[in-house]
């Protein structure tokens, strides 16, 4: 870490709707069949506009980056096309970066999402990043293409992307699931050759080759950190392997905080809101979270075998496996910190609003964070940098 800058902090909203029946629960799933006629199109809208002040504040509470993502058919989050909620943010902010992580290219014509994606990049003056999933199970329940097939399609939509963007049109691309005559897409991005790319993943060994193979930064969500740490290890093995430099910003961490004047404070303020967001907001089945196809066999085996932490989900569950912490400035810096420099990442992304957490809660969490949290760890980064550095040459 060679300077203060490295470190960088995006705030991550997942726009969800929590405005759920009492009974919600006689529901297996608040994904794929949780029933549309739940939702208030009136409550919707105040939902929109409150969550799009909570990220354009992170902006001017200096955070280096606000983050939106995409879901469908879901009570999770409101953000099925995370593009609309991404340029609503570019006229209202003026330094952040606006973070699309992400779009499935494997779910859209991959075309399309280059064309919108340079729309963003340049309304907002080269301050676009993309992340790119492969997306949950659930999407290819409520999309029409098949599951066993994704991970090659995702592939080949990745190429025309990068193809669409570093390569001067028209081109012609001719692969097993799209096929391009004029492959010239308008506008073309203001930052070359693209905006910064990484994939998101939960440790798939497919996933981490991929990004090795590209050169791309990675995000594992929510596994344990343990197996986080593993699949960032595995990255800059990986990435040596294929010729790419491995830099801190290349390894994204999520860490789910809340701040507050007291450690007691702050849990009672934070659990039932992450809570609500474990056990109701990601509530679905083994079903839709892994349809026929979706991973492979090896991968598929580990899965059915490891711990279900989340079926038994308590706040000792979350803060001895997750990076979960609610607690004073002091004692959140301190353990990003540590996190950090597990995963020699750079790039924190903080998840500041959960579940059902009201709009004072979380310009709390935020403010905090950006105003008592941010500054220790700045002090703390050439401390961190010589043990990274350390940890890097005994690998």
């Amino acid at each position: 870490m060679s300077s203060t800058e490295d470190l960088q902090f995006y705030f991550m909203h997942f726009m969800p709707y929590s405005d759920y029946p009492e009974d919600h629960e006689k529901y297996p799933s608040t994904w794929v069949d949780f029933p549309n006629t739940l939702f208030d199109p009136a409550k919707g809208k105040s939902f929109y506009d409150r969550y799009l002040r909570e990220l354009v504040l992170a902006d001017k509470l200096g955070f280096d980056g606000m983050v939106v993502n995409e879901h469908h058919s879901s009570a999770y989050s409101l953000m099925p096309a995370p593009s609309l909620i991404a340029a609503a943010l570019i006229p209202q902010t003026s330094r952040a970066k606006i973070c699309v992580f992400g779009t499935p290219l494997n779910l859209e014509y991959p075309h399309r999402v280059a064309e919108e994606y340079a729309m963003l990049d340049v309304m907002s003056g080269g301050r676009l990043e993309a992340a790119l999933p492969l997306g949950t199970g659930m999407e290819y329940w409520v999309n029409p293409i098949n599951p066993a097939t994704a991970r090659k399609r995702f592939r080949e939509s990745i190429d025309i992307l990068l193809q669409a963007w570093t390569q001067p049109g028209p081109t012609e691309f001719h692969g097993d699931f799209y096929s391009y005559r004029y492959l010239n897409t308008w506008p073309q991005p203001m930052q070359k050759p693209h905006p910064k790319l990484y994939l998101v993943g939960t440790g798939s060994p497919e996933t981490i080759d991929l990004a090795a193979e590209l050169g791309f930064g990675y995000s594992s969500v929510f596994v344990p950190t343990a197996k986080q740490n593993q699949a960032f290890a595995d990255l800059r093995k990986k990435s040596k392997e294929h010729g790419h430099e491995f830099t801190r910003d290349k390894a994204v961490i999520m860490a789910m905080c809340y701040v507050a004047e007291t450690e007691e404070k702050a849990v009672a303020e934070f659990e039932e809101h992450i809570m609500f967001f474990f056990k109701h907001g990601a509530r679905t089945t083994p079903r839709y979270l892994m349809p026929p196809g979706y991973v492979t066999t090896t991968e598929l085996r580990k899965r059915l075998t490891a711990p279900n932490l989340h079926g038994d989900m308590t706040w000792e569950t979350l803060t001895d496996n997750f990076r979960v912490i609610a607690s004073t400035p002091e004692k959140v810096a301190e353990a990003i910190a540590q996190w950090s420099e597990e995963a020699q990442s750079s790039r924190i992304i903080f998840n500041g609003h959960l579940g059902d957490m009201p709009h004072w809660k979380t310009v709390k969490n935020l403010t905090l964070f950006a105003e008592e949290v941010i500054p220790r760890l700045r002090k703390k980064a050439p401390d961190l940098a010589a043990r990274i550095e350390y940890q890097q040459a005994a690998e």
